[in-house]
Protein backbone atom coordinates (compact mmCIF):
# COMPACT_ATOMS: atom_id res chain seq x y z
CA UNK A 1 0.00 0.00 0.00
CA UNK A 2 3.06 2.65 0.41
CA UNK A 3 3.76 1.66 -3.27
CA UNK A 4 0.37 3.36 -4.16
CA UNK A 5 1.18 6.45 -1.91
CA UNK A 6 4.48 7.29 -3.19
CA UNK A 7 3.17 6.88 -7.23
CA UNK A 8 2.64 9.97 -8.50
CA UNK A 9 0.01 9.49 -11.12
CA UNK A 10 -2.02 8.07 -7.93
CA UNK A 11 -2.09 11.31 -6.62
CA UNK A 12 -3.43 13.18 -9.54
CA UNK A 13 -6.06 10.25 -10.05
CA UNK A 14 -7.01 11.70 -6.52
CA UNK A 15 -7.05 15.15 -7.14
CA UNK A 16 -9.20 14.84 -10.30
CA UNK A 17 -11.77 12.75 -7.96
CA UNK A 18 -11.63 15.58 -5.41
CA UNK A 19 -11.89 18.25 -8.19
CA UNK A 20 -15.20 16.18 -8.98
CA UNK A 21 -16.34 16.00 -5.81
CA UNK A 22 -16.28 19.42 -5.44
CA UNK A 23 -18.42 20.41 -8.27
CA UNK A 24 -21.30 18.36 -6.06
CA UNK A 25 -20.17 20.04 -3.02
CA UNK A 26 -21.98 23.57 -2.10
CA UNK A 27 -19.02 25.49 -0.63
CA UNK A 28 -15.43 25.15 -0.60
CA UNK A 29 -14.81 21.93 1.07
CA UNK A 30 -13.00 19.75 -1.40
CA UNK A 31 -10.84 22.43 -3.19
CA UNK A 32 -7.97 22.23 -1.06
CA UNK A 33 -7.34 19.03 -0.79
CA UNK A 34 -7.47 18.47 -4.79
CA UNK A 35 -4.90 21.29 -5.12
CA UNK A 36 -2.57 19.71 -2.64
CA UNK A 37 -2.64 16.28 -4.28
CA UNK A 38 -2.25 17.88 -7.34
CA UNK A 39 0.76 19.62 -6.39
CA UNK A 40 1.87 16.00 -4.29
CA UNK A 41 1.78 14.35 -7.59
CA UNK A 42 3.43 16.62 -9.39
CA UNK A 43 6.37 17.16 -6.95
CA UNK A 44 6.46 13.26 -6.80
CA UNK A 45 6.45 13.10 -10.77
CA UNK A 46 9.18 15.54 -10.89
CA UNK A 47 11.24 13.26 -8.42
CA UNK A 48 10.86 14.61 -5.06
CA UNK A 49 10.20 11.59 -3.15
CA UNK A 50 10.26 12.95 0.36
CA UNK A 51 12.68 10.43 1.12
CA UNK A 52 10.25 7.30 0.29
CA UNK A 53 8.59 8.41 4.09
CA UNK A 54 5.22 8.10 4.25
CA UNK A 55 4.63 9.93 7.24
CA UNK A 56 6.60 13.14 5.41
CA UNK A 57 4.40 13.02 2.41
CA UNK A 58 1.11 12.86 4.18
CA UNK A 59 2.25 15.87 6.77
CA UNK A 60 3.38 17.94 3.15
CA UNK A 61 -0.34 16.77 1.37
CA UNK A 62 -2.14 18.14 4.76
CA UNK A 63 -0.42 21.32 5.37
CA UNK A 64 -0.23 22.43 1.46
CA UNK A 65 -4.45 21.54 1.28
CA UNK A 66 -4.82 23.74 4.47
CA UNK A 67 -3.13 26.82 2.91
CA UNK A 68 -4.69 26.33 -0.48
CA UNK A 69 -7.94 26.39 0.94
CA UNK A 70 -7.42 28.89 2.88
CA UNK A 71 -6.51 31.01 -0.16
CA UNK A 72 -9.32 29.85 -2.32
CA UNK A 73 -11.81 31.06 0.58
CA UNK A 74 -10.45 34.14 1.60
CA UNK A 75 -10.13 34.69 -2.84
CA UNK A 76 -12.98 33.64 -3.76
CA UNK A 77 -15.04 32.39 -0.80
CA UNK A 78 -15.32 34.78 2.13
CA UNK A 79 -16.33 38.47 1.15
CA UNK A 80 -19.99 39.12 1.06
CA UNK A 81 -21.80 36.08 2.72
CA UNK A 82 -24.75 38.14 4.80
CA UNK A 83 -28.15 36.77 4.52
CA UNK A 84 -30.05 39.49 2.44
CA UNK A 85 -33.44 40.59 3.27
CA UNK A 86 -36.48 42.29 1.93
CA UNK A 87 -38.46 45.17 3.05
CA UNK A 88 -41.02 44.88 0.30
CA UNK A 89 -42.84 42.79 -1.85
CA UNK A 90 -42.64 43.14 -5.93
CA UNK A 91 -45.89 42.18 -6.38
CA UNK A 92 -47.36 44.88 -4.08
CA UNK A 93 -48.58 47.89 -4.77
Amino acid sequence: MTELFTTWWAWLALAVVLAILELFAPGFIFVGFAIGAAITGVLLAVGITFGGNLAWLALFFAVVSVVAWVICYKTFGGKGRQVQTFDEDINEG
